[in-house]
């Protein structure tokens, strides 16, 4: 029973350490979501092609007033900050088929 506290000392510790982070970060505080930072390359941009139409149109809101709040120089009120709790990957399950399918695609073409 002793070797267990350590890990779950350290798994609550962990996971502090990841929401300090996410708080840090900043872009929870216009709004955004971590799957909203993600670099657009080309398997970035066939998952979003990918996305529903409602996803897809959410995301474009929270890019479209982040960039009008971060010209403005300005952030959300705290209440309305993007929480670490509620931050889900919603890009991440179509990413990852994308880049399964291209390196799908790559090996069948060494062949």
């Amino acid at each position: 029973m002793a070797a267990r506290a350590p890990v779950a000392a350290s798994g609550r510790f962990f996971q502090s350490l990841q929401k300090w982070y996410y708080n840090a970060a900043g872009f929870n505080q216009y709004g955004l979501m971590t799957d909203d930072t993600i670099y657009e390359d080309s398997d970035v941009k066939e998952a979003l092609r990918r996305l529903p139409e409602q996803t897809f149109n959410e995301r474009m809101f929270r890019m479209k007033r982040a960039l009008d709040l971060s010209m403005k120089h300005q952030i959300l009120p705290k209440n309305q900050w993007t929480k670490y709790e509620e931050d889900v990957p919603y890009l991440q399950p179509y990413l990852k088929e994308v880049v399964h399918e291209r390196k799908e695609k790559e090996e069948w073409n060494k062949k």
